[in-house]
């Protein structure tokens, strides 16, 4: 059985030139969805009949559109049986993209996100940044097997991505893929990004994300105290790797590079500044902006426990960084030895140089939003609104002078 197909002739009152014509327009609604086009014919705005969608009169102009409006119908007829005997999924938009003859340009939505991906692939160091491309690869992923799962197919025309579609990808990171909130947001912002090439190349007519709201949730950024940073310090180890992951687990503690920027420090990266002492000149891999990170004593100790290593000179890199995950995973060992029940990762090294060391110690929050190299002072922001301790130490010195 055919589904219902509706079509309507209409004109543009609003779009009438000096001679008193209008262009004639053809709507086609299936399943609630609307394709409109100009079927290249224009009538006097006096001669059209709305309720029959045809033009009044007998003259030779009138019976040569109506006849040519009567031959879309019929031809949109046999595009609909056609779609039908073919048992092929269809749209309003595949109907008119047949009946205009740009059905063999159909763009499919994964073909799509390979092409994005590969261009960003290319400009990794050129705009964009490894950690970048490997977002976009994983959320490929993602859409890939969700389209799997629930269409039973390898990939679907752009144009069928609609809100249905984003709302169920959505349920499907958070049950299926076991994402929280804030990561399955993430991934659909992503995926958004693609649909954004779609609907600016003409492949699709309607931005289905027009209804679609993602509102990230403020999450609380866990950090270390003075007294937990000293319980890592002071602890002895009798294995290397322990030994070696605590160094620059603190070493980022007390100067808030990020994994993949004291992975990549060199001794080039240290430099004297106009002050006579020793500082951190590096570029952010995630963002590409610069950090300025004065070097504290204990953060320079590590550097020279480390520099006669001869495998890091080989390689000119400053410390012996792990993998991202043996990283994260031998944290959390630590996190054991000295009693901390704090869900230890190695990011949290800069969440501790933002509050711990630099903001709870006064340092003002325009040079620490500098130092972590955020690109707005509204980033850096977060970290102070968890200051109480803070706010405590301020106001007792505040409290003694009332006494």
């Amino acid at each position: 059985m055919s589904r219902p197909l509706s079509l309507l002739f209409f004109i543009k009152k609003s779009k009438v030139n000096s001679a008193g014509k209008t262009t004639i327009f053809l709507r086609i609604t299936l399943d609630s969805r609307r394709s409109e086009f100009s079927v290249h014919r224009k009538v006097h705005l006096d001669l059209w009949n709305s309720r029959t969608q045809l033009v009044m009169g007998n003259s030779a102009d009138a019976q040569e559109i109506n006849r040519h409006l009567s031959d879309i119908k019929n031809r949109i007829y046999s595009i609909q049986r056609n779609f039908e005997q073919d048992k092929a999924s269809y749209s309003a938009s595949d109907v008119r993209d047949v009946l205009l003859g740009k059905d063999k340009i159909k763009k499919m939505f994964l073909e799509i996100f390979q092409e994005h991906n590969d261009e960003v692939e290319s400009l990794i160091g050129k705009g964009f940044s490894s950690g970048t491309a490997e977002r976009y690869r994983t959320c490929k992923k993602h859409v890939t097997e969700y389209i799997r799962k629930k269409y039973k197919k390898n990939d679907i025309p752009v144009h069928d991505v609609d809100h249905k579609f984003i709302t169920g990808f959505e349920y499907y990171l958070k049950t299926t893929r076991k994402c929280a909130h804030n990561s399955a947001i993430k991934y659909i912002t992503n995926f958004k990004k693609i649909i954004r090439i779609a609907y600016a190349n003409d492949w699709i007519d309607k931005d289905p994300f027009v209804n679609w709201k993602g509102k990230l949730k403020i999450v609380e950024r866990e950090f270390l105290t003075e007294g937990e940073i000293q319980r890592i310090i002071d602890l002895k180890f009798k294995i290397k790797r322990l030994d070696q992951v605590r160094d620059i687990f603190v070493f980022c503690c007390f100067t808030g590079l990020a994994y993949a920027d004291v992975k990549k420090l060199t001794n080039a990266d240290i430099v004297i500044g106009s002050d006579g002492e020793k500082w951190i000149k590096t570029r952010r891999t995630k963002t590409d902006t610069r950090s300025n990170i004065p070097i504290l004593p204990i953060a320079l100790a590590i550097i020279e426990k480390y520099e006669d290593d001869e495998l890091l000179k080989e390689k000119d890199l400053v410390l012996p960084v792990l993998s991202n995950q043996k990283m994260n995973s031998y944290i959390k060992e630590i996190a054991d030895c000295c009693g901390i029940v704090k869900n230890l990762t190695f990011h949290l090294a800069r969440h501790t140089f933002a509050t711990t060391v630099t903001l709870t110690n006064g340092v003002p929050i325009e040079s620490v939003s500098k130092m972590l190299g955020h690109t707005n002072l509204r980033t850096t922001q977060h970290y102070a609104k968890i200051l109480d301790m803070k706010v405590g130490k301020d106001m007792a010195v505040l409290r003694n002078k009332f006494m």
